[in-house]
């Protein structure tokens, strides 16, 4: 039995414009053709807003939103990236073999964001459902108003991890420097192993490699009241 192999064309980004790199991208996602760009050279903006599968591979460092706003896409990107990775990711795959700035997955729905490296302060803002990766670090107030989703660190979280979090779980194999405002630790149970386990086997990552705690909403201040705004 012959398996078909998916077609794939490099695009060559140096002497194009994010707008046409992104045009030629939206056209191979309508004909189900995969990419590799080369030269990224650390645009902003890249593979932004697209709603049709597509394999993306990317040569070289990325600036801020790559991925954002999309839908049922999967990229891969060799080298760092700038801020908001996977803003508003619906669904679909993106993996950072490097480091990230400022607020990686921010409000990402769904899919999965996996940052190879260390991710700088607010990792995780409002995430709204998707899983966020980091097998290094997270700076200062990552999980900020988190409403649902999962977030794993195997490395340190920086202070005041999940202020103000509603709903969902974090993840961290390190030290966590303070907690937010509303936010507890809570016991691990077998589920929580096996659902490590199986988050981070994709990456090669071992879960009991790591001391994970996990960090919940406590639900104190659940619900906003002017007469304890102190509190909060």
């Amino acid at each position: 039995m012959h398996q078909t192999i998916p077609q794939q064309i490099v695009i060559d980004c140096t002497n194009l414009t994010t707008r046409e790199i992104n045009q030629k991208l939206k056209a191979l996602a309508s004909e189900g053709i995969s990419t590799k760009l080369l030269n990224p050279a650390g645009r902003h903006n890249l593979a932004v807003g697209i709603t049709q599968n597509i394999i993306i591979s990317i040569a070289g460092p990325v600036g801020y939103y790559c991925g954002g706003l999309s839908d049922n896409i999967n990229i891969e990107v060799f080298g760092d990236c700038g801020w908001s990775v996977g803003e508003n990711l619906m669904s679909g795959n993106i993996t950072i073999h490097g480091n990230a700035s400022a607020n990686a997955a921010a409000s990402a729905h769904g899919g999965k964001i996996c940052i190879l490296g260390n991710a700088g302060p607010r990792a995780g803002i409002s995430l709204k459902g998707a899983t966020l990766i980091v097998s290094g670090n997270v700076g200062y107030g990552s999980a900020f108003m988190m409403q649902q989703g999962c977030m794993i660190v195997c490395g340190d979280a920086g202070a005041n991890l999940a202020d103000s979090i509603y709903e969902g779980a974090i993840f961290v194999g390190g030290e966590i420097n303070s907690l937010g405002a509303d936010a507890k630790l809570e016991l691990m149970n077998d589920t929580d192993w096996q659902l490590l386990e199986q988050e981070l086997s994709a990456f090669n990552i071992s879960a009991r490699d790591y001391n994970f705690k996990k960090v919940i909403c406590a639900k104190r201040l659940y619900h906003f009241k002017a007469k304890d705004w102190g509190n909060y």
